[in-house]
């Protein structure tokens, strides 16, 4: 059996065998004929196409002879047949992606007009798993060529359009948002593209990201073509605005295909024995869950710890996480992204995302190496579970923003030497201020950690320690490490940074 492969570059194939097509010409005569496949091609035109409009004296022999070849190489006259008219290539669906990718494309929307919208979306994305890149990327310098080419582009947008109204109406919205962000930057003036992007975030608990796509895509129609957004999309901003109930699933929420069984993480480091002070901050990172643990609906709490160098965020963070652990039945995420980290590099978002999709199970041929698909991916994991996500030592809100869950279910504790606006303004973070212990809170701390009678016995001592350790709290972070290895003195001095 013959197979034609168009969308992407052109290939031909016997009993699932490559065929060599290294001609030029056979190629291009080829591509020619599959683009009206079924149809025949007018000589004149395919002599045009085929020397560029500066055809030989001998170019109608010449055709007769790429013919016979062709027909040769693709074993069989029955495929390229001659009239009147001029010369057709007779293929069956099942003989040519392209008659395949229309075929599925219009049975998906055949179940979509008929409400089987499960039987829609395994359609079209079938359809569009025969994409293998652009159609007849070596043979589109062909100007015949080339308006295929934009047809069977066109094609796919649509049915990519029609696949993520599918998803959309099945509830799968979270998982939607890192294709839909790549679609829309591909094809900017896709007003129905933006449409769905919006929607998607809304409706992930993501407002104020659904509106700033809004404001970035009038901005940008404005100025690259002087025109405003349509109807639909300034409608649908209004609705965001105030929040409209009309904008919910149309049903429940379908199933995100995620492996069943899927692993509970602990990546929670141990917390630190005899945790002593900061009642006020445990008391508002706990107001922050309501009392079965998840968020107010459609959102993610979002409490920002942030203070000065080795004032303690970090063991605030993971003894507040291990006191709320049971909340979130579905695990714990622990990264380090190594923001300030003097003695390694930054940690990218692409590298924390695919570490947490590691403790989720995820195969690591199954990782996409597009960060868009590895967020997508995570978020569609986490969505319906609770799971607390601790993300230490950030550098800044971009280094965060992709790795923050999608689901209400589900809550991410930040700590970072800045106060990061951009997550307080964006994503509704909770800004929390890091202080150092005070002078009681210092004393009880040394207490649990060397003993009431040793720091009874040496009040000098300990008072000297608290001073110190409040001038410098990277000294305090060495001291909450381990105890001391005794009073001060020239042979066993205090840790030093």
């Amino acid at each position: 059996m013959i197979e034609f492969g168009v969308l992407g570059p052109l290939e031909v194939r016997r009993d699932g065998v490559a065929v060599a097509m290294k001609p030029a010409k056979w190629r291009r005569l080829l591509a020619l004929l599959l683009c009206r496949a079924g149809e025949p091609v007018e000589v004149p035109a395919l002599i045009e196409a085929l020397w560029n409009g500066r055809p030989p004296a001998s170019a109608r022999k010449n055709l007769q002879c790429y013919v016979h070849r062709l027909r040769r190489s693709i074993a069989g006259q029955e495929h390229i047949v001659h009239s009147a008219a001029g010369y057709a290539i007779i293929v069956g669906v099942d003989q040519m992606d392209a008659l395949r990718f229309a075929d599925l494309v219009d049975r998906g929307q055949g179940a979509y007009d008929r409400g089987d919208l499960e039987s829609a979306g395994a359609l079209l994305r079938q359809a569009l798993k025969l994409w293998r890149g652009t159609p007849y990327a070596d043979v589109s310098d062909v100007p015949f060529v080339t308006q295929e080419v934009l047809r069977l582009e066109e094609a796919r947008l649509r049915a990519q359009e029609l696949n993520v109204s599918v998803d959309l109406e099945l509830g799968r919205h979270s998982a939607l948002i890192g294709e839909l962000g790549r679609l829309a930057t591909a094809h900017p003036y896709r007003e129905r593209l933006r449409y769905y992007w919006m929607l998607a975030l809304y409706r992930s608990g993501r407002q104020a990201e659904a509106l700033e796509v809004f404001r970035d895509t009038r901005a940008l129609l404005i100025e690259e073509l002087g025109i405003e957004p349509g109807p639909e999309l300034r409608a649908l901003n209004e609705q965001i605005l105030r929040s409209d109930p009309a904008l919910g699933p149309t049903r429940a929420a379908g199933p995100v295909e995620v492996r069943p069984g899927l692993p509970v993480p602990r990546q929670l480091p141990s917390d630190v024995p005899a945790f002593t002070g900061r009642a006020s901050v445990l008391h508002a990172l706990d107001r922050l869950l309501p009392d079965d643990g998840t968020a107010p609906a459609g959102a993610v709490a979002i409490p920002l710890l942030s203070g000065t160098a080795g004032v303690g965020k970090t063991t605030l963070a993971v003894h507040w996480a291990h006191r709320v652990a049971a909340r979130f039945p579905d695990g714990q995420l622990y990264v380090n992204l190594r923001g300030f980290d003097p003695n390694g590099p930054v940690m990218t978002p692409g590298e924390a995302v695919r570490g947490f999709l590691h403790a989720l199970g995820v195969p690591a041929d199954d990782i996409s190496p597009a960060l868009d698909a590895q967020v997508a991916l995570y978020r569609s994991l986490l969505a319906g579970r609770r799971v607390l996500v601790v993300l230490d030592n950030a550098r800044d809100a971009e280094q965060v923003r992709p790795l923050l869950p999608g689901s209400s279910g589900c809550a991410a504790v930040v700590t970072s030497r800045e106060q990061l606006t951009g997550l307080v303004a964006m994503e509704g973070a909770c800004p929390l201020t890091v202080d150092l212990l005070t002078a009681a809170e210092s004393r009880q701390l040394l207490a649990g950690r060397l003993g009431a009678g040793r720091v009874a016995a040496e009040p000098q001592a300990v008072e000297e320690i608290v001073a110190r350790a409040r001038d410098c709290p990277w000294r305090w972070r060495s001291w909450r490490r381990g105890p001391p290895p005794g009073p001060r003195s020239r042979s066993r001095p205090w840790p030093t940074r």
